[in-house]
């Protein structure tokens, strides 16, 4: 807190608030390094190759990595689970195909891995549950037309059915490796218990080579649901409803990598620490025992910015930060943050492609709902992007500054968008639009008919940079629309 006052100025006060305060950081302090180590035990570390995923739980310290033709490497040290397809032309071995194709479904750490074969597909699905204390799961469902066999690796799995007792011919496989059969649209799932955990089995399969498999229970979760839970979890403060589903996914994608690899260093990239700190505190996550930390970075924020000018990553840094110390209840730390913005001044330009990593997220939202530093909130601040136009599309829950949120959605009359909106928290909130100069609202719910926005400047895109082939965004091929939304500005209803 001290080095808080000197950042953003103290103000006068009574001995005794000092007192308190300073007694308060002092209890706080104690137990930084104690957090320190915990996070990195429950988030884990960033530190996987650009071609791979990770898998997990959150509120876990488990994880596993998904090789780039779907191999499972769990981060326990012990051995890789890889998977070969036997199909009625030959064996198809995924890690040295050619046609191997990889995407991250809807975003999530549910990976899809598919394998050609002369007839179809095979799909394979690797993710995480907690079932049993914890399983790494693939999951392999046959899309073609005839029969397969799918040979595993590891025989200490847990498996759907039983083991195929037939010696395996044509392929030099690990010692232990075993068969599963896979009819036309048939799935199985094998899951690999983390290790060291006991697992209470209903049933166990012996084949003659002695070793033992136990039975899946049926209960596990599929990708289907496990998929439904990830982007329920993601969506809880902060959902958007876009024409373009490869910038939703990719939103989708980088909250749960934030998740499951951990926070950036924040001496080495306090913008992102301050960003990631805020999308997990939007995830559920506790914030207080990071507020320290917060204000140390805010502090090099701030001292970067005297220097070379504030970025437009670096303010929304700041506007993540007092969302963060408004969750913790610092009113004081909000306050000094909105001063420090307003001195601060006018920041650069948004950049024009997808950042990497978390600020990807900030991108996105900062496109929709932009916090100015004279504490009011532009909507569609660079205008409506090129591939937006006669699309409807809504936002929920998108920061609007100190403490407050914004949530609204888009209809189209002819060429001119018709708005729907509510803000929540404290205090009023000044509301403009950045393609209609006319417009101004301080209403915290209500509608408008906005005027036609201009094209959006040339060379403006919406596009994701280029990612890992094999862990491309998932395609969607249509958008489902989403239920009008009807906002009362006398009786408010909530977006949520």
């Amino acid at each position: 807190r001290a080095k808080r006052a000197r950042a953003f100025g103290a103000r006068d006060e009574r001995p005794s608030e000092v007192s308190n305060r300073v007694g308060e950081a002092y209890r706080r302090s104690r137990s930084v390094a104690i957090v320190r180590a915990k996070r990195v035990r429950v988030f884990g570390a960033r530190n996987e190759r650009p071609s791979e995923a990770t898998i997990g739980v959150l509120g876990t310290n488990w994880r596993g990595t998904v090789t780039s033709w779907g191999a499972i490497e769990p981060r326990d040290g012990s051995s890789v689970l890889d998977w070969w397809v036997a199909a009625d032309d030959r064996w198809h071995t995924p890690s040295a195909e050619t046609t191997v194709r990889q995407k991250r479904i809807d975003g999530t750490p549910v990976i899809e891995t598919r394998v050609k074969v002369p007839t179809g597909d095979v799909v394979q699905r690797s993710y995480a549950v907690a079932d049993l204390g914890g399983l790494l799961v693939m999951e392999i469902e046959n899309e073609s037309t005839l029969p397969v066999a799918i040979a595993f690796g590891r025989n200490d799995v847990l498996t759907s059915r039983a083991v195929a007792d037939v010696p395996v011919q044509g392929i030099d496989l690990p010692v232990g490796a075993f068969l599963l059969p896979l009819s036309h649209l048939g799935v199985i799932r094998v899951a690999l218990p983390i290790a060291g955990r006991k697992v209470a089995l209903p049933a166990h399969l012996a084949d003659p080579t002695g070793r033992v498999l136990g039975a899946l229970p049926d209960g596990v979760a599929g990708a289907a649901q496990v998929v439904r839970g990830w982007m329920t979890q993601t969506e809880r403060r902060g959902r958007l409803v876009l024409p373009d589903p490869t910038l939703m996914h990719r939103v989708t994608a980088e909250r749960c990598d934030l998740g499951l690899t951990g926070l950036d260093d924040p001496v080495d990239d306090p913008v992102a620490f301050l960003l990631g700190v805020h999308e997990l505190a939007r995830l559920g996550a506790n914030p207080d025992p990071w507020i320290p930390e917060v204000v140390d970075a805010a502090m090099a924020v701030k001292k970067s910015a005297t220097k070379k000018g504030l970025a437009w990553d670096a303010d929304r840094a700041l506007v993540a930060a007092e969302s963060v110390l408004f969750d913790a209840k610092e009113k004081r730390a909000v306050r000094d943050i909105a001063d420090l913005r307003r001195r601060l001044g006018a920041r650069s330009s948004r950049a024009l492609t997808v950042p990497d990593g978390v600020r990807a997220i900030a991108w996105a939202e900062d496109q929709l709902v932009r916090p100015m530093p004279d504490g009011s909130c532009m909507l569609l601040a660079d205008g409506v992007p090129a591939i937006w136009l006669g699309s409807n599309f809504e936002c929920y829950q998108l920061p609007a500054g100190g403490g407050r949120t914004m949530s609204y959605a888009v209809r189209w009359h002819g060429d001119r968008p018709a708005a729907l909106w509510e803000a929540t928290g404290p205090g009023q909130l000044a509301l403009s639009c950045g393609f209609d100069a006319d417009w101004t609202s301080a209403s915290r719910t209500g509608d408008a008919l906005w005027a036609a926005p201009p094209p959006p400047p040339e060379g403006e895109q919406m596009e994701a940079p280029s990612t890992p082939a094999r862990i491309a965004p998932s395609p969607v091929q249509t958008v489902k629309r989403s239920i009008p939304l009807r906002v009362d500005p006398d009786t408010p209803q909530s977006f949520n």
